[in-house]
């Protein structure tokens, strides 16, 4: 607690005393606002110098690179599916055994279809997706996609391997949870009890079919850029963040500090909608055959006559 308000007072003072330029990056979505704040131009009070440098290994190369593919997808979700929208397992009959070629097939027979009823009914199939191995090899995947009228009993008829399972999108706006759990590393070395669910497969086969993917018609996250001068900045760094109308500061989301990899100070903060925008579920108008359409304007004229 003690260290956490040393940093955040030299923070502020970093931030308030000399005059520097600073840059703001903010992320907007239907029921979430992401805020970073950042230097730019010259670093740490006057007189003072930024915070040295440290050298960076692989490891945290890697770790600070599987930290920007959660945000990003997390940003990616935040943007393109709403709370109720259908976060389903795709799954096989237990023992199913199946090659890489025919698992793919599975599934883009099953977004081919899909899109197709989706079209139908004048809406866009939107997903993402990633094919896992269970800890005993279970054939399963994992896909977050748009909710229309009837979208389980679409999914349930249009999956070959005939089992599915459904969960809604819980209303809070933050998604990183999901997002980690999508973009989790793969094993080095899956067990051959998992590998032996496939027919066919080699060592290293494996990692080219248990990655992430994504329909192309998803919108991607772009972030406002703003620069500001230390007068700007002073009253939120002061008075802390405040949220916007119909928003809340999610207090957890809150990071303050020091990147000691490059010596830049940060402030992170998000709001989140405090009513969630949630997906307006349209119950489709079924067209009336031609002849039943005849058939009617021939007894409304008789009644009339």
């Amino acid at each position: 607690m003690f260290v956490f308000i040393a940093q955040y007072n030299k923070f502020l003072y970093d931030m308030i005393d000399g005059d520097r330029m600073y840059q703001q990056k903010v992320w907007r979505s239907s029921n979430r606002i992401e805020h970073s704040v950042y230097w730019k131009g010259k670093y740490g009070a006057k007189g003072e110098k930024r915070a040295k440098k440290q050298k960076v290994t692989p490891e945290q190369i890697k770790r600070q690179n599987q930290i920007n593919r959660i945000n990003t997808l997390a940003r990616t979700i935040s943007l393109n599916f709403y709370p109720n929208d259908y976060w389903t397992c795709l799954k096989y009959r237990a023992g199913t055994r199946k090659s890489i070629e025919d698992v793919k097939k599975d599934f883009r027979l099953f977004r081919d279809r899909m899109s197709r009823e989706y079209k139908k009914r004048g809406e866009e199939f939107k997903y993402i997706y990633r094919i896992e191995l269970g800890k005993r090899g279970g054939i399963h995947i994992h896909i977050l996609f748009n909710r229309i009228w009837g979208a389980d009993l679409l999914c349930q008829g249009n999956w070959p391997g005939e089992l599915c399972n459904f969960e809604p999108l819980r209303e809070k706006g933050d998604y990183k949870q999901l997002a980690s759990y999508i973009c989790k590393p793969l094993p080095e070395d899956p067990e051959e009890e998992q590998l032996s669910m496939f027919e066919n497969l080699k060592d290293k086969e494996y990692k080219s079919v248990l990655k992430l993917g994504t329909s192309r018609n998803l919108e991607r996250p772009k972030p406002e850029v703003k620069k500001y001068f230390r007068r700007t900045v002073r009253k939120l760094l002061v008075e802390g963040p405040k949220a916007a109308a119909g928003y809340y500061i999610d207090k957890e989301s809150v990071k303050i500090g020091v990147n000691p990899y490059t010596g830049m100070s940060y402030m992170y903060y998000t709001e989140l909608a405090i009513i969630p925008v949630t997906r307006c579920i349209r119950m489709p108008i079924e067209p009336v055959a031609e002849g039943k359409r005849r058939k009617n304007a021939r007894r409304k004229k008789n009644d009339n006559t």
